[in-house]
């Protein structure tokens, strides 16, 4: 680890220089700190899960490149991957499950007949690791009943049925969740439900769909257990002609509804700005629950990193003012490199991302704003990027005890070396 004595230096000259412009370093660390980043388990085993007879199947515009050493084949490998995460990153983190995760004990569970038993394990962990929270996503994907390509919209009444049961279980399996970590669960719904080619009747099966989420919510659950997110799509791996929930779909719906947004970075445009969308819908929307992810021209996944776009999201949902209305999560799934170091990057990443955001003298480029000073708007951003806000995110680490700077390179190396390659060779 890096010499404390030159952290503490170097944090203390960049909070030096942040007061100047009126920014509280030890504040917005502190603020930091209240910013528990979801990890999502799919990132570990490249979207497997542990279901029997189901998770083989390929399906519902789910696509892992890469075939790195090492990845999890069991809950005890991927725990153990998860907890060498949690040992890396500074504060709390939250982690997200795909049901298709649910602890099954190698005994057949369709979908449609998965309960709390299931996850009651996970739950056990969470508090035994220090996990801050759960949350759950039904999983609507790589199963049989989904080789059409149709779930909740299905025309098939006895598939739809079968879905809709699933994700009501689910709602309540992530309740009882909530109620149990202390923390709302966030249960997120994403379907593959679209169209390869141009189809003619969009109308039909978006209606269909809002029949089914009309049922699906029908049972209600106290919102300190559980938070209703719905995550649309502007196309997948055979939808790239429709995807039936879109994201108009799913705003609409949320409006009326009283529900959560859910945007994931990579469904969209690649010229469009996520980040625009805060201040948009956090005004009609119950919250937004953010699947931060890196899309290179199309939803392929990749590792966050802080690029332009990660920092514009973060500084659009700090400047609104409804962080806490913002559950933040990352999603993706490379298995071209090492998992471990993938979910490291990302994660730091993101924390770095809200950071800065949180070191911006916002009031003061408000000012300017309100003043039409433009330029000066535009040379204190500027200025910014070269201030020392990673002295800042160093001392972070520091305090938490974690690997400071790029320190943290070599414990995942060393933890290949010693766990994942001997993984690899007795598989």
């Amino acid at each position: 680890m890096k010499d404390p004595t030159n952290i503490e230096s170097a944090y203390k000259l960049a909070k030096e220089q942040f007061a100047e412009l009126g920014v509280d370093t030890d504040a917005a660390l502190q603020r930091l700190d209240s910013i528990h980043v979801g990890l999502h388990c799919w990132q570990a085993d490249d979207v497997g899960g542990f279901e029997k007879g189901n998770s083989e199947l390929s399906g519902g515009g789910i696509q892992v490149t890469g075939n790195y050493p090492g990845k999890a084949k069991t809950i005890d490998q991927l725990r153990q991957d998860f907890e060498k995460v949690l040992s890396l990153l500074p504060g709390k983190q939250r982690f997200a499950l795909q049901a298709s995760y649910g602890d099954f004990k190698g005994l057949k569970v369709d979908r449609d007949q998965i309960d709390i038993t299931h996850f009651q394990s996970w739950i056990d962990w969470a508090k035994k690791v220090g996990i801050s929270g759960i949350d759950l996503n039904p999983t609507c994907f790589s199963h049989p009943e989904s080789n059409d390509g149709f779930t909740l919209s299905s025309k098939n009444e006895k598939r739809r049925k079968f879905w809709i049961e699933h994700v009501k279980r689910s709602r309540k399996i992530a309740a009882e969740i909530g109620k149990q970590m202390g923390s709302p669960c966030v249960n997120n719904i994403w379907l593959p439900d679209g169209s390869k080619d141009i189809p003619v009747d969009r109308g039909t099966l978006r209606a269909i769909l809002k029949d089914s989420l009309d049922e699906i919510f029908d049972e209600k659950y106290p919102s300190k257990y559980l938070v209703d997110s719905l995550e649309g799509k502007l196309f997948g791996l055979g939808s790239e002609a429709m995807v039936v929930g879109s994201h108009e779909f799913y705003l609409a719906y949320a409006v009326k509804n009283n529900k959560s947004v859910t945007i994931d970075t990579g469904h969209y445009h690649p010229t469009e700005q996520c980040g625009d969308k805060i201040s948009a819908m956090l005004p009609f929307v119950e919250g937004i629950t953010l699947h931060i992810s890196r899309g290179v021209h199309w939803d392929s996944d990749h590792v966050v990193i802080f690029d332009d776009n990660l920092q514009l999201l973060a500084q659009e949902v700090v400047r609104s003012g409804d962080l806490d209305r913002v559950h933040v999560g990352i999603d993706y799934f490379d298995g071209s490199l090492n998992r471990i170091g993938a979910y490291v990057v990302g994660a730091r990443a993101t924390q770095l991302a809200f950071l800065f955001a949180l070191l911006e003298p916002t009031k003061k480029l408000k000012e300017f704003e309100e003043a039409e000073k433009y330029f000066e708007r535009l040379a204190l951003l500027e200025s910014l990027k070269a201030k020392p806000f990673g002295a800042v995110y160093d001392y972070y680490c520091a305090q938490k005890c974690v690997p400071v700077g790029e320190r943290y390179i070599q414990e995942i190396q060393q933890y290949e070396k010693e766990t994942l390659t001997k993984r690899q060779i007795a598989a």
